[in-house]
């Protein structure tokens, strides 16, 4: 079977997704899992875009081996120079570098003619050739752009040095149908694209960029792009775990193999989601709760007889098992070390001792800790920069009228204490944490859910709030509803400051400069 590169945007495409904002020590837990995940290239982010992209691509770039790791760029040359300074030391840097090129885009956001936008893309992409091994050029809204142009575009950006052309569908707007005849086009009409591979990126607008995706693979296409669990801007991007069990399951229609490892898919997927906030759907395909879940009788009882009579997909395949009690409160520190490094935790000594005191902690509430419990400690664990941190919290409950009260310790190092009231307990939390922080703050969503089964289940608490200009979503884990509450409340606001007093070192930078 031929060879299909894998190409991942979770970190780019993905982290755009609305209120969705990653640390970098977070990228770098994601990034570390997708290269175990085996995809081959990874677009860790956007370094021209903040000084903290800058420094979590940089970080991947220098911890990634077995991977490309790129980066994207506008066409500017100082986009370029940010992204060569971030991925020089990566063990396989890549560019990408996009232009727009349908008419509505060069001529209501570029204010280009298509003269210029070709003379911009054949200098940059020259440029990048220079730095980079590999430059990887796209054509934004390749599926509303003229044909002709295109072929006319990517003849000249090829001469220049571009090694893989990526037609996307930016808005999500092409059929499967339409989407072959361009790629067909193409292939027919650009007379140098000898060993160039031809990428495709689609966008699920219309519910369509699986298919899109398999479509043009089937057709031919050399690399495929594409998010775990279908993150990213409006409605997503192509799911990559259900491209690529699709290729395997259906490899008499594809006859395409990738290097992936399709055990690591759960996990993949468990992570994205509990980083990003961005919970996967139980009916979601291949990696949804209900995925493998059978109610009818009639199901049930061919599942019981021979799974394959309602179950295309073994569990197995993707990683999926049940959790067992593995650890407890007489585990020591040896075996809680093994457990993480069968998991794949990256953990420096810090942050392991940090877990394991979080994992005693844990063991005097609750008797089973399962492989999920680890997680959400780990990423609990995972944020060292602090602005606001939780001391105590007291929730009184009255006939009309609930009180919290709290201690805060804010940036100064000082607790500040505060009480309020609400309707129910969690208004007045929030009522109580509006008081503490510095300008006002709006919850736009909030969500829980639990780790595991059971009455002595960690409870995961996801907001997304609107504060200083921004919104952001913070995670909170705790045994107790209230306070993983309270610390989810604080996530966002820490997220937001931190990124701010990165943007006011750029400011600085831009000053000096």
């Amino acid at each position: 079977m031929r060879k299909l590169d894998v190409f991942d945007t979770t970190l780019r495409d993905g982290e755009q997704s609305a209120g969705v904002n990653l640390h970098g020590s977070e990228k770098l837990e994601i990034a570390i899992q997708l290269e175990r995940f085996g995809v081959d290239i990874m677009e860790a982010g956007f370094p021209a875009s903040s000084p903290g992209d800058f420094k979590a691509v940089q970080e991947i770039a220098s911890r990634i081996k077995d991977c490309s790791v790129a980066g994207l760029a506008r066409a500017t040359k100082s986009d370029i120079d940010a992204a060569w300074d971030a991925l020089r030391h990566a063990a396989l840097p890549r560019l990408h570098l996009f232009i727009a090129t349908s008419p509505i885009h060069m001529e209501h956001k570029l204010r280009k003619s298509p003269d210029e936008v070709v003379d911009t893309a054949v200098d940059c992409v020259r440029y990048a050739a220079s730095l980079f091994p590999v430059v990887q050029w796209s054509a934004e809204d390749a599926t509303r752009s003229d044909w002709d142009f295109l072929v006319r575009i990517i003849s000249k950006v090829i001469d220049a040095g571009a090694k893989v052309i990526n037609l996307p569908d930016t808005v999500g707007y092409t059929t499967p149908s339409e989407y072959v005849r361009l790629f067909e086009y193409i292939r027919a009409n650009v007379p140098n694209l000898g060993d160039v591979k031809l990428s495709a990126h689609c966008h699920d607008d219309l519910g369509l960029a699986v298919a899109n995706s398999l479509a043009v693979i089937q057709a031919g296409v050399e690399q495929i792009e594409g998010t775990i669990n279908g993150i990213g801007e409006r409605a997503g991007n192509a799911a990559l775990e259900e491209i690529l069990v699709a290729l395997a399951i259906r490899k008499d229609v594809y006859g395409r193999s990738t290097r992936t490892q399709l055990t690591e898919t759960a996990l993949t997927s468990k992570l994205v989601a509990k980083l990003t906030g961005m919970a996967v759907p139980a009916n979601k395909a291949v990696v949804g709760n209900n995925a493998f879940a059978h109610e009818s009788g009639i199901h049930q009882d061919g599942v019981l007889k021979n799974a394959l009579t309602y179950e295309i997909i073994r569990p197995e395949m993707v990683g999926l098992h049940s959790n067992r009690m593995v650890l407890g409160k007489h585990s020591g520190r040896h075996a809680f070390k093994e457990k993480c490094e069968e998991l794949n935790l990256q953990l420096g000594e810090q942050q392991f001792n940090r877990l394991f005191a979080a994992f005693k902690t844990l063991t005097e509430t609750k008797k089973e800790i399962t492989d999920d419990d680890i997680l959400a400690l780990v990423l609990e664990s995972s944020i060292e920069d602090h602005k606001y941190d939780l001391e105590f919290l007291h929730v009184s409950y009255g006939l009309n009228e609930t009180t919290a009260a709290m201690g805060v310790r804010g940036p100064s190092g000082g607790i500040q204490r505060e009480a309020a009231t609400g309707n129910g307990s969690v208004e007045a939390i929030f009522n109580c944490l509006d008081r503490v922080v510095d300008g006002p703050v709006q919850l736009v969503d909030y969500r829980i859910q639990s780790t595991t089964g059971g009455g002595d289940a960690l409870a995961e608490v996801y907001v997304k709030v609107a504060y200083h200009e921004r919104v952001v979503t913070g995670r909170g884990v705790h045994s107790d509803v209230l306070s993983a509450s309270a610390r989810a409340f604080l996530d966002a606001i820490n997220r937001v400051l931190i990124k701010e007093r990165l943007d006011d070192v750029q400011l600085a930078v831009s000053a000096q400069a």
